[in-house]
């Protein structure tokens, strides 16, 4: 019989059309939470910053100016100048597309790793999951600190050395979460037909198993975005991120430390921009968690 014509590869078909609805509507309830909505306008100033930074900046990021170094907020430099006479305004609206940049891609990479293995685990089963999660129990056993660390302190402070420590570090959170929904999905009926019909084990995964934990991989993600920005801004602050010149807020904080007591501006707006997408990513996550996963808060 054609696969079209099965009637229970159909309703595998209207099963994940309905799961695809409930995330519809799930995102259109997204707009009716005040909470969720502050996250956003917050995510969308500092989207505007990545985006228009460079070119709204009135100074390059890299241009001294050290007849002005450590001047206050002024009408010629809105948020005061570092020790090197270098516009912090300027320097913190280009820094926006750094971290965002940074922590989207290497939590996407994370999702990339962790999906992987949380399905081939799931799906498997026996020695081969048993493997695969003492694998991931030993990578949780470090802090993620540590691990970005040594994985850096071996590989190199480059960017995608920085990408591949912090999607290392979030590999096995999001592994486990996989693995637990892809053991509850491969009994399904759908997922049985499918093996009937003697599909692959790679087509069953990716077509039948993934669609239908999409909701715990898109919270999953979203939580793990602020994660990735706190982690990023730490390794900056270590000086294990993106290097001088170019302006990163972690290295920003750390370079302004020494001058706290009579420059205190220094620190403050980077410190400011890396709390408040911390904060708009925490209420978009935490809205995406009531609506797709309630029981997960």
């Amino acid at each position: 019989m054609a696969r079209t014509n099965d009637p229970k590869h159909a309703a595998a078909a209207d099963y994940r059309r309905s799961v695809g609805q409930r995330l519809r509507r799930g995102m259109r309830r997204l707009g009716t939470q005040p909470l969720v909505v502050i996250g956003l306008v917050i995510l969308g100033i500092h989207v505007l910053m990545a985006i228009l930074g460079p070119l709204a900046a009135p100074y390059p990021a890299t241009e001294f100016h050290l007849e002005d170094k450590l001047q206050g907020p002024s009408a010629s430099y809105f948020f005061g100048t570092d020790q090197f006479g270098r516009d912090i305004f300027s320097r913190v609206l280009i820094g926006a597309r750094s971290i965002l940049l940074l922590s989207t891609v290497s939590t996407a990479f994370g999702l990339l790793l962790g999906v992987t293995v949380g399905l081939v685990a799931g799906y498997a089963g026996g020695r081969l999951d048993e493997l695969l999660m003492r694998l991931m129990d030993a990578l949780m056993a470090f802090p993620a600190l540590l691990l970005a660390l040594l994985v850096l302190t071996m590989l190199g402070p480059e960017t995608q050395n920085v990408v591949l420590a912090i999607g290392l570090v979030f590999m096995p959170n999001v592994a486990r979460v996989v693995r637990s929904v892809a053991l509850s999905l491969r009994t399904m009926q759908y997922v049985d037909a499918a093996r009937v019909r003697g599909e692959s084990s790679f087509y069953i995964m990716t077509r039948e198993v993934l669609p239908n934990a999409i909701a715990p991989i898109v919270v999953e993600g979203a939580i793990r975005v602020s994660y990735a920005i706190l982690l990023a801004a730490s390794l900056g602050f270590l000086g294990l991120g993106l290097q001088p010149p170019h302006p990163d807020w972690g290295l920003m904080v750390s370079e302004a430390r020494h001058f706290i007591g009579f420059a205190p501006w220094m620190v403050l707006f980077p410190s400011l921009g890396i709390a408040s997408l911390v904060i708009g990513t925490n209420l978009c996550a935490d809205g995406l968690t009531r609506v797709l996963e309630p029981g997960r808060r």
